[in-house]
């Protein structure tokens, strides 16, 4: 039979946490039964093992569990097989149109037209998962992320510099200050003089992101949304649903996926962690007895597997990890 804590968490809400399918109100009730006593922390730890063990299929060959918490198991194995359906069939339809995108654009592809004011421009696909570095007219350096188009002109006009992108850039921009250089994307335009920036667009929902990295940027949203100018360190928002442009300050972990690095200032496990988590696709589960006082700052480089940075990792943090499918259970060095 199940330990009393459990018991005080509703079944529902236990399910809908463990498969990441919480609202904000229901992690604050997770949260606040946590910070109730040492051992609720312990007893969730232990549910979450056995939760990812047994998507697994590893189940079996671990101890004798208790038969509540099997039944608990059995009931959660179920909702999340028929999410798996669902996400099979999205699984194929994204690799149908993936074929269809490679089939017609392989690596990176350059278009030429001609505009009406007979300017030569110049359109720059990516397609596959790589990074694709290329020199703009003016010696600005522009990385395209995967799936990104970028259009510009063969030379930029007296009156400014222009471009246009879907998807995701990062900007080393050649400075001029009697020239501009303006991007602009479906939901915002990004005006500079000469800086350091990250612009990612989603044409779909007319929503987009700048990060600043370096020097100064105005942002601007293209349907009356205001203007921001931004400070190194920041980030402008723009959601396209509620038509409204806010500043946040840029997390301290940071995947700098342009130099294939990670990048932390004075970060905490937990940010590290969902770093990870967010490039890796994985699920990182750490133990109640990890120490989130102590920060890190330093490039971590980006491996292949989780793994692989996790060994590196352990070079720098005392922590032991624990791999079960896409679970990752990391708690401190023994």
């Amino acid at each position: 039979m199940m330990k009393e804590g459990i018991n005080k968490l509703d079944e529902e809400l236990m399910a809908r946490f463990l498969m990441g399918e919480c609202s904000e109100e229901e992690l604050h009730k997770v949260n606040a039964w946590l910070n109730e006593s040492d051992g609720n922390a312990r007893e969730l730890f232990k549910i979450e093992q056995i939760y990812h063990l047994g998507k697994n299929e590893n189940f079996a060959d671990e101890k004798e569990i208790e038969r509540a918490e099997k039944q608990l198991f059995r009931r959660l194995k179920q909702e999340e097989m028929k999410r798996h359906k669902v996400r099979r069939m999205n699984t194929w339809m994204r690799y149908a149109a993936m074929f269809i995108g490679i089939f017609l654009i392989s690596g990176l592809s350059y278009h030429i037209y001609q505009s009406q004011s007979g300017t030569s421009s110049l359109v720059a696909v990516t397609a596959r998962d790589e990074v694709k570095e290329l020199m703009l007219p003016d010696g600005t350096k522009v990385w395209l992320n995967k799936h990104t188009t970028l259009k510009y002109p063969s030379e930029f006009s007296e009156k400014g510099r222009n471009v246009y992108i879907e998807g995701e850039a990062y900007f080393e921009v050649k400075r001029n200050v009697e020239k501009p250089f303006i991007v602009r994307s479906e939901a915002m335009q990004v005006r500079v003089l000469g800086t350091v920036f990250n612009l990612k667009s989603d044409k779909a929902s007319r929503s987009a992101v700048a990060t600043l990295i370096k020097g100064e940027i105005e942002v601007k949203g293209n349907h009356e949304e205001g203007m921001i100018v931004l400070s190194p360190g920041q980030k402008a928002e723009l959601n396209g649903m509620t038509r409204r442009l806010v500043v946040k300050q840029v997390d301290t972990g940071i995947e700098n996926w342009h130099n294939n690095q990670f990048v932390f200032e004075k970060a905490d496990i937990f940010t590290i962690a969902r770093t990870l988590e967010n490039s890796y696709g994985v699920k990182i589960i750490l133990a109640p007895e990890m120490d989130v006082t102590k920060t890190y700052t330093g490039a971590l480089k980006k491996k292949s597997t989780v793994e692989e940075v996790l060994n590196s990792v352990k070079n720098v943090i005392p922590i032991e990890y624990k791999i079960v499918g896409n679970s990752v259970f990391l708690s401190s060095k023994k």
